[in-house]
Order: C-alpha cells, then sequence, then structure tokens
C-alpha cells in the first residue's frame, strides 16, 4: 500500500526529481509530482510524493517544517481530491 503526501511551500524551482530525492532520505518514494499552472507551466508552489505507508508518517514528521531551498516546507497527508 501507498500513502499520498502533501507538501506546500515549495521554492518556485523544484521540480520532481528534487522533491523525491529529499523525501527518499527518509524512506521508499514511489513517485513525486510538482502541480503547474496549465497556462503558464509555471510551479504553484506545491506537490505530491507518493510513499510506502510504512514510511509515511515518520516522513511526515520528519519533513514537516524543515527548511528546503531556504523555506519552511508543510507536510502532512493528502486529502481525497474534492469533485
Amino acid at each position: 500500500m501507498s500513502k499520498t503526501l502533501y507538501v506546500g511551500n515549495l521554492p518556485w524551482s523544484t521540480s520532481d526529481s528534487d522533491l523525491a530525492d529529499v523525501f527518499k532520505e527518509h524512506g521508499n518514494v514511489i513517485s513525486s509530482r510538482i502541480i503547474t499552472d496549465k497556462e503558464t507551466g509555471r510551479s504553484r508552489g506545491f506537490g505530491f510524493v507518493e510513499v510506502d505507508d510504512a514510511d509515511a508518517d515518520k516522513m511526515v514528521s520528519m519533513m514537516n517544517g524543515s527548511d528546503f531551498g531556504g523555506r519552511q516546507i508543510v507536510v502532512n497527508e493528502a486529502r481525497p481530491r474534492e469533485q
């Protein structure tokens, strides 16, 4: 099983691989994606990381409030998308 983590307050220059790399230090990362603006293609400053269920809680506690690229990031379990 896996869980998806929301990661907010990311630096605008963060790539999918940058995001995955920083989380890999704390467990198994299945995938990562930065959300971009549809019109401009620029980062919207947040993304999602899919991780092993067993590593999710540890990653949230280790990464939430940590410094990433000079910004204090917000990490929590993602809520299901509203229709």
